[in-house]
Protein backbone atom coordinates (compact mmCIF):
# COMPACT_ATOMS: atom_id res chain seq x y z
CA UNK A 1 0.00 0.00 0.00
CA UNK A 2 1.41 3.78 -1.00
CA UNK A 3 2.08 5.84 1.85
CA UNK A 4 -0.46 8.74 2.13
CA UNK A 5 1.17 11.83 1.24
CA UNK A 6 1.40 14.30 3.64
CA UNK A 7 0.06 18.00 2.56
CA UNK A 8 2.30 20.95 1.65
CA UNK A 9 2.32 23.25 4.08
CA UNK A 10 0.58 26.51 3.75
CA UNK A 11 -0.39 29.81 6.02
CA UNK A 12 -3.46 29.82 7.39
CA UNK A 13 -6.26 32.05 6.97
CA UNK A 14 -5.14 35.06 8.83
CA UNK A 15 -5.96 35.64 12.73
CA UNK A 16 -5.19 39.38 13.84
CA UNK A 17 -3.18 39.48 16.58
CA UNK A 18 -1.18 36.65 17.29
CA UNK A 19 1.72 36.17 19.48
CA UNK A 20 4.02 32.80 19.00
CA UNK A 21 5.16 32.63 22.72
CA UNK A 22 7.56 30.08 22.18
CA UNK A 23 9.62 29.21 18.84
CA UNK A 24 13.42 28.27 17.98
CA UNK A 25 13.99 30.97 15.30
CA UNK A 26 17.83 29.88 15.14
CA UNK A 27 16.74 26.27 14.52
CA UNK A 28 14.03 27.33 11.48
CA UNK A 29 16.06 29.61 9.46
CA UNK A 30 18.15 28.07 6.86
CA UNK A 31 21.71 26.74 8.40
CA UNK A 32 23.77 28.98 5.66
CA UNK A 33 21.74 32.06 7.03
CA UNK A 34 24.27 31.72 10.39
CA UNK A 35 26.65 32.72 8.51
CA UNK A 36 25.26 35.02 6.28
CA UNK A 37 22.24 36.85 5.87
CA UNK A 38 20.46 36.43 8.58
CA UNK A 39 18.54 39.44 9.26
CA UNK A 40 17.28 38.95 5.78
CA UNK A 41 16.42 35.40 6.69
CA UNK A 42 14.61 36.09 9.87
CA UNK A 43 12.52 39.21 8.04
CA UNK A 44 11.01 36.49 5.51
CA UNK A 45 9.83 34.49 8.46
CA UNK A 46 8.36 37.06 10.03
CA UNK A 47 6.87 38.33 7.42
CA UNK A 48 5.34 35.20 6.65
CA UNK A 49 3.59 34.81 10.11
CA UNK A 50 2.72 38.62 9.74
CA UNK A 51 0.62 37.41 6.66
CA UNK A 52 -1.35 34.95 8.92
CA UNK A 53 -1.69 37.42 11.29
CA UNK A 54 1.42 37.01 13.68
CA UNK A 55 2.00 40.15 15.16
CA UNK A 56 4.65 39.22 17.89
CA UNK A 57 7.18 36.49 18.30
CA UNK A 58 9.49 35.21 21.73
CA UNK A 59 12.27 33.39 20.56
CA UNK A 60 14.33 30.45 22.65
CA UNK A 61 17.73 28.73 22.39
CA UNK A 62 18.91 25.58 24.10
CA UNK A 63 22.71 26.47 24.70
CA UNK A 64 24.16 29.29 25.26
CA UNK A 65 25.06 29.94 22.18
CA UNK A 66 21.91 29.16 20.98
CA UNK A 67 20.79 31.97 23.65
CA UNK A 68 22.93 34.57 22.39
CA UNK A 69 22.00 34.18 18.91
CA UNK A 70 18.41 34.56 20.22
CA UNK A 71 18.70 37.61 21.71
CA UNK A 72 20.95 38.79 19.00
CA UNK A 73 17.72 37.72 16.72
CA UNK A 74 15.62 39.71 18.87
CA UNK A 75 17.25 43.24 18.09
CA UNK A 76 17.46 42.78 14.31
CA UNK A 77 13.33 42.57 13.95
CA UNK A 78 11.23 44.74 15.98
CA UNK A 79 8.70 41.72 16.26
CA UNK A 80 11.03 39.13 18.10
CA UNK A 81 12.06 38.95 21.76
CA UNK A 82 13.35 36.46 23.63
CA UNK A 83 14.03 33.92 26.15
CA UNK A 84 17.35 32.92 28.01
CA UNK A 85 18.45 29.52 29.72
CA UNK A 86 20.06 26.01 28.85
CA UNK A 87 17.65 23.79 27.97
CA UNK A 88 17.46 20.58 30.58
CA UNK A 89 19.09 17.99 28.66
CA UNK A 90 22.29 20.86 28.25
CA UNK A 91 22.20 21.67 32.02
CA UNK A 92 25.69 20.25 32.22
CA UNK A 93 27.24 23.18 30.58
CA UNK A 94 26.12 25.35 33.04
CA UNK A 95 29.54 26.36 34.12
CA UNK A 96 30.83 29.37 36.11
CA UNK A 97 31.30 31.36 32.85
CA UNK A 98 27.61 30.22 31.29
CA UNK A 99 26.15 31.78 34.58
CA UNK A 100 27.78 34.97 34.59
CA UNK A 101 26.59 35.55 30.87
CA UNK A 102 23.42 34.61 31.02
CA UNK A 103 22.83 37.18 34.14
CA UNK A 104 24.16 39.59 31.70
CA UNK A 105 21.18 38.40 28.48
CA UNK A 106 19.01 38.35 31.08
CA UNK A 107 19.34 42.20 31.97
CA UNK A 108 18.96 42.74 27.72
CA UNK A 109 15.96 44.98 27.12
CA UNK A 110 14.64 41.97 24.59
CA UNK A 111 15.11 39.45 27.14
CA UNK A 112 11.17 38.89 27.90
CA UNK A 113 11.66 35.66 30.20
CA UNK A 114 13.87 33.31 31.61
CA UNK A 115 13.86 29.58 29.47
CA UNK A 116 13.64 26.91 28.39
CA UNK A 117 14.91 25.78 31.36
CA UNK A 118 13.23 22.51 33.60
CA UNK A 119 13.10 18.70 33.32
CA UNK A 120 13.54 16.22 30.96
CA UNK A 121 12.91 12.72 32.14
CA UNK A 122 12.09 11.65 28.36
CA UNK A 123 15.80 11.72 27.12
CA UNK A 124 17.21 11.16 30.59
CA UNK A 125 15.87 7.36 30.24
CA UNK A 126 16.74 7.49 26.22
CA UNK A 127 19.97 8.88 25.90
CA UNK A 128 22.84 8.49 28.08
CA UNK A 129 25.04 11.56 27.62
CA UNK A 130 21.63 13.53 29.18
CA UNK A 131 22.78 15.26 32.59
CA UNK A 132 21.15 13.78 35.30
CA UNK A 133 18.05 14.86 37.10
CA UNK A 134 19.74 16.14 39.92
CA UNK A 135 22.01 17.97 37.48
CA UNK A 136 18.68 19.29 35.96
CA UNK A 137 17.59 20.29 38.88
CA UNK A 138 20.32 22.34 40.32
CA UNK A 139 20.19 24.09 36.90
CA UNK A 140 16.34 24.98 36.93
CA UNK A 141 16.43 26.32 40.81
CA UNK A 142 19.51 28.73 39.45
CA UNK A 143 17.28 29.85 36.69
CA UNK A 144 14.40 29.94 38.70
CA UNK A 145 16.98 32.51 41.47
CA UNK A 146 17.62 34.38 38.09
CA UNK A 147 13.90 35.05 37.01
CA UNK A 148 13.35 36.30 40.80
CA UNK A 149 16.55 38.45 40.41
CA UNK A 150 15.13 40.14 37.45
CA UNK A 151 12.00 40.58 37.26
CA UNK A 152 10.56 38.22 34.42
CA UNK A 153 8.91 35.06 33.62
CA UNK A 154 10.03 31.80 34.58
CA UNK A 155 9.61 29.49 31.03
CA UNK A 156 9.77 25.60 32.15
CA UNK A 157 10.30 22.67 29.56
CA UNK A 158 8.75 19.81 31.43
CA UNK A 159 8.86 16.33 29.67
CA UNK A 160 7.92 13.14 31.62
CA UNK A 161 8.79 14.96 34.83
CA UNK A 162 5.72 16.22 36.89
CA UNK A 163 6.18 15.04 39.82
CA UNK A 164 9.62 16.70 40.59
CA UNK A 165 8.78 19.71 38.63
CA UNK A 166 6.14 20.24 41.39
CA UNK A 167 7.54 19.56 43.81
CA UNK A 168 10.86 21.78 43.12
CA UNK A 169 8.20 24.77 42.07
CA UNK A 170 5.97 23.76 45.43
CA UNK A 171 9.15 25.16 47.80
CA UNK A 172 11.29 27.42 45.14
CA UNK A 173 11.05 31.14 44.87
CA UNK A 174 7.90 32.97 43.19
CA UNK A 175 8.97 34.58 40.01
CA UNK A 176 6.52 37.06 38.32
CA UNK A 177 5.29 34.10 36.45
CA UNK A 178 5.23 30.77 35.17
CA UNK A 179 4.94 29.10 31.86
CA UNK A 180 4.79 25.43 31.06
CA UNK A 181 5.89 25.89 27.74
CA UNK A 182 4.36 23.08 25.06
CA UNK A 183 2.39 21.84 27.63
CA UNK A 184 2.11 17.93 27.44
CA UNK A 185 0.42 16.84 31.04
CA UNK A 186 -2.41 15.02 32.13
CA UNK A 187 -5.86 17.01 32.77
CA UNK A 188 -5.27 16.29 36.74
CA UNK A 189 -1.62 18.07 36.29
CA UNK A 190 -3.12 20.94 34.58
CA UNK A 191 -5.33 21.34 36.82
CA UNK A 192 -2.96 21.59 39.68
CA UNK A 193 -1.17 24.37 37.71
CA UNK A 194 -3.56 26.34 37.28
CA UNK A 195 -4.52 26.49 40.49
CA UNK A 196 -1.07 27.43 41.54
CA UNK A 197 -1.46 30.47 38.94
CA UNK A 198 0.78 28.95 36.24
CA UNK A 199 0.61 29.94 32.55
CA UNK A 200 -0.13 26.96 30.50
CA UNK A 201 1.11 27.61 26.82
CA UNK A 202 -0.26 25.19 23.89
CA UNK A 203 2.13 23.92 20.40
CA UNK A 204 1.07 21.58 17.36
CA UNK A 205 0.45 18.88 19.50
CA UNK A 206 -2.76 19.80 20.92
CA UNK A 207 -3.97 19.38 17.44
CA UNK A 208 -2.61 15.53 17.01
CA UNK A 209 -5.54 12.58 17.03
CA UNK A 210 -4.51 10.90 20.86
CA UNK A 211 -4.40 13.82 22.80
CA UNK A 212 -7.97 14.54 24.27
CA UNK A 213 -5.89 15.21 27.19
CA UNK A 214 -4.54 18.13 25.86
CA UNK A 215 -7.59 18.88 24.33
CA UNK A 216 -9.30 19.06 27.58
CA UNK A 217 -6.72 21.21 29.28
CA UNK A 218 -6.76 24.31 26.52
CA UNK A 219 -10.60 24.01 27.31
CA UNK A 220 -10.55 23.94 31.11
CA UNK A 221 -7.84 26.67 31.19
CA UNK A 222 -9.02 30.33 32.29
CA UNK A 223 -9.20 32.54 29.31
CA UNK A 224 -6.45 34.64 31.24
CA UNK A 225 -3.96 31.58 31.85
CA UNK A 226 -3.23 30.71 28.21
CA UNK A 227 -0.85 31.06 25.41
CA UNK A 228 -0.24 29.45 22.13
CA UNK A 229 3.03 28.75 20.61
CA UNK A 230 4.89 26.73 17.66
CA UNK A 231 7.66 25.25 19.43
CA UNK A 232 9.26 26.02 15.75
CA UNK A 233 10.69 23.86 13.74
CA UNK A 234 8.84 21.17 15.78
CA UNK A 235 5.63 20.53 17.08
CA UNK A 236 3.80 21.39 13.30
CA UNK A 237 0.06 21.38 14.02
CA UNK A 238 -2.17 19.06 11.86
CA UNK A 239 -2.76 18.85 9.10
CA UNK A 240 1.04 19.20 8.36
CA UNK A 241 2.31 17.48 10.94
CA UNK A 242 5.77 15.70 10.33
CA UNK A 243 6.79 19.17 8.61
CA UNK A 244 9.11 21.78 9.41
CA UNK A 245 7.45 24.08 11.30
CA UNK A 246 7.08 27.87 11.46
CA UNK A 247 5.52 31.03 13.58
CA UNK A 248 3.21 31.43 10.66
CA UNK A 249 1.33 27.95 11.36
CA UNK A 250 0.34 28.84 14.80
CA UNK A 251 -3.04 29.75 13.73
CA UNK A 252 -3.73 26.56 13.39
CA UNK A 253 -3.28 25.65 16.50
CA UNK A 254 -5.17 28.93 17.51
CA UNK A 255 -8.04 27.74 15.61
CA UNK A 256 -8.15 24.63 17.12
CA UNK A 257 -8.32 25.61 21.07
CA UNK A 258 -10.84 28.08 20.26
CA UNK A 259 -13.36 25.28 18.72
CA UNK A 260 -12.64 23.39 21.91
CA UNK A 261 -13.33 25.98 23.95
CA UNK A 262 -16.28 26.84 21.37
CA UNK A 263 -15.22 30.52 21.30
CA UNK A 264 -14.91 32.54 18.16
CA UNK A 265 -11.26 32.17 16.96
CA UNK A 266 -10.57 36.08 16.49
CA UNK A 267 -11.55 36.74 20.14
CA UNK A 268 -9.44 33.62 21.08
CA UNK A 269 -6.51 35.13 19.33
CA UNK A 270 -6.71 38.64 20.73
CA UNK A 271 -7.26 37.06 24.04
CA UNK A 272 -4.21 34.92 23.92
CA UNK A 273 -1.87 37.64 22.11
CA UNK A 274 -3.16 39.94 25.56
CA UNK A 275 -1.61 37.15 27.75
CA UNK A 276 1.46 37.36 26.06
CA UNK A 277 1.69 41.00 25.97
CA UNK A 278 0.89 41.09 29.81
CA UNK A 279 3.28 37.87 30.77
CA UNK A 280 6.36 39.53 28.79
CA UNK A 281 5.63 43.05 29.59
CA UNK A 282 5.41 44.10 25.54
CA UNK A 283 3.60 45.91 23.08
CA UNK A 284 2.46 44.67 19.39
CA UNK A 285 -1.14 45.84 19.07
CA UNK A 286 -0.53 49.63 18.98
CA UNK A 287 -0.77 49.36 15.08
CA UNK A 288 -0.48 46.87 12.44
Amino acid sequence: MAKKKRPTPELPEPLIPLFDAHTHLGHTVPKDALEEGLEEAVGKLVDRAVRAGVRGICTIGEGLTDTELAVRIAHINERVWAACAIHPTKADTLDSEARERLVALAQDTRCVAIGETGLDRYWLERDPETPSLEVQEEALRWHIDLACAVGKPLMIHNREADEDLLRILDDAPEPTAVILHCFSSPLDVAKECLDRGYVLSFAGNVTFKPNDHLRAAAAYAPSDMLLVETDAPFMTPMPFRGAKNEPGFVGYTARAIAQERGEDPAFFAAQVTANAERLYGVSVTDGD
